[in-house]
């Protein structure tokens, strides 16, 4: 008698199974939350679709947290920080390709969703078009390789390094220490001065002017002695002086050097100044400043009016 209400009961509780738990499950599964229409065409979007998607993006994100510790525990701490850069705009690619390969997979025609958001993207393009242009500027940033993370940039008048190159802006600290946040459409219409685009090294001058009559061979050596002994200075390259021009109160001097941080060299032409300034005071060369003589003709009217005063 046991035997026989052993099947009866496993085909309840198969049934049950089955058509309650599995069938809700399923139902669940496929319940629509917004169709999608277009034309002849309507694709619906359901829960299902939306938890694949979420399940995909999670697994996608940890492959890819995974990779980026991989590659960057084997990198130097300045080619890490362009490392990262570099993987933020790949990371948003993927994530875009994991999408639109999930919902294909699932059985929905990814055609049709593109030309039913048609519109909208042309809506939302025209509003945010700006947004738009700093985001293709950040993309071309990293294609051709124009800036990087550690570069040294002018902009506008001031310096900075670049610490941080966003899908939007990109982040530079100016020498007071002060954030500068640098919208990416301004990369490609703007000019922008890279210090060291091609190499870490950049010349710098410092200008001076002496009295004429001064011995300008005397001069040269003074100026090259306070640059070699300079530690901030390179030694090779070496630097050199120009004698620049015969101006109207001095014979102006430049003094060109290298460097290998430009991010600091307003204090490296800070100290070379006073070490011209206190050589120069040694030497008893003399740094002029302009002098005018001013010759005053006084005509008739005014000499009898100064006649008729006394």
């Amino acid at each position: 008698m046991q035997d026989q209400e052993n099947p009866e009961a496993t085909e309840v509780i198969k049934e049950v199974v089955e058509k309650d738990i599995w069938g809700n499950l399923i139902e669940f599964w496929n319940f629509v939350l917004f169709p999608i229409e277009t034309g002849e065409n309507t694709v619906n979007i359901t829960i299902g679709n939306i938890l694949l998607v979420i399940f995909a993006f999670v697994i996608t994100s940890i492959v890819l947290r995974l990779i980026r510790s991989f590659i960057t525990d084997k990198l130097q701490e300045t080619d890490k920080l362009k490392f990262i850069s570099i993987f933020k705009f790949i990371k948003y690619i993927v994530y875009l390709v994991v999408i639109l390969v999930t919902l294909s997979s699932a059985g929905i025609n990814i055609t049709i969703i593109l030309t039913a958001s048609a519109a909208l993207f042309v809506g939302i393009g025209l509003a945010l078009q700006e947004l738009f242009q700093d985001v293709i500027g950040g993309v071309f940033i990293i294609l051709d390789k124009s800036l990087l993370v550690g570069d040294v940039i002018e902009m506008e008048g001031r310096v900075g390094r670049v610490f941080e190159i966003k899908l939007r802006t990109t982040r530079a600290l100016t020498r007071d220490d002060k954030v500068m946040i640098i919208p990416n459409h301004k990369f490609m219409s703007d000019v922008i001065f890279n210090y060291t685009q091609n190499h870490k090294t950049t010349r710098e001058s410092v200008s001076v002017g002496v009295a004429y009559g001064s011995d300008t061979k005397k001069v040269e050596d003074i100026l090259l002695k306070c640059a070699r002994e300079n530690k901030d200075v390179m030694e090779s390259p070496e630097p050199f002086v120009l004698f620049d021009t015969f101006g109207d109160s001095s014979l102006n001097f430049s003094l060109h050097f290298y460097v290998t941080d430009s991010f600091v060299d307003p204090k490296i032409k800070s100290l070379l100044r006073f070490k011209i300034d206190e050589e120069f005071r040694r030497n008893n060369i003399s740094i002029p400043f302009p002098q005018r003589d001013v010759h005053f003709y006084p005509n008739k009217a005014y000499t009898q009016n100064l006649a008729k005063n006394e």
